[in-house]
């Protein structure tokens, strides 16, 4: 997809609209109009699109640190279409998480999950993470909560399939230690189990 440096995009945001602010005063306005109207579309496009695809881009060359400084240069996140504000706390998340920040990236997690995403991909990137984050934290109720509707979602990539396939393996584990911890417990109590209580004197 075609993209425009955002520095280049800034520069040309004050160029059309301080050009065409300068025309009104000298020519008159239908000669500033046109100028004024990519202006106005350039900046449009800034406040609801932000720095999202370029600071995916250098999310993709591993560079998290600059991918944060990019992704501060949105206006406002609030104001970003629905999809492209999911994006933005998934990506700033996904930052956070590979600078230890465990905490804001679940909050920034939470966040992208409450919006509209436009695939089943997208939201598998964000569970995945989740499932992380729950791991790390001995949240296992949650971690398996979220690793259900993980397996519920109609991914159209291989891109996370070993991802997924360590985190079968992390619940699978979980549950046999969850049931061998179970059943150590009832040994103690059954008649002929391994452990007995010890006898009161």
């Amino acid at each position: 997809m075609f993209t425009i440096n955002i520095y280049l995009k800034f520069a040309l945001i004050a160029a059309f609209l301080g050009g065409g602010i300068i025309l009104i005063f000298t020519t008159g306005f239908w000669y500033a109009f046109p100028l004024i109207l990519i202006g106005l579309i350039l900046l449009a496009s800034y406040i609801l699109l932000g720095t999202i695809q370029s600071s995916a881009q250098l999310m993709q060359t591993m560079d998290f640190e600059a991918c944060e400084k990019r992704l501060n240069l949105t206006f406002k996140p609030e104001w970003l279409y629905v999809t492209n504000r999911a994006y933005y706390y998934l990506i700033k998340g996904s930052a956070k998480m590979q600078q230890n920040k465990t905490e804001e990236a679940e909050q920034l997690f939470s966040k992208a999950q409450s919006l509209k995403l436009p695939s089943d991909n997208e939201k598998a990137m964000i569970l995945i993470q989740m499932i992380n984050i729950h791991i790390q934290k001995n949240k296992w109720t949650q971690a398996t909560n979220a690793h259900r509707e993980l397996k519920a979602l109609n991914l159209t990539t291989d891109i996370f399939k070993d991802q997924i396939k360590m985190i079968d393996e992390a619940i699978k584990q979980q549950g046999k230690v969850k049931m061998m911890h179970t059943m150590d417990q009832r040994s103690m109590f059954r008649p002929g189990g391994k452990r007995r209580m010890p006898r009161m004197r």
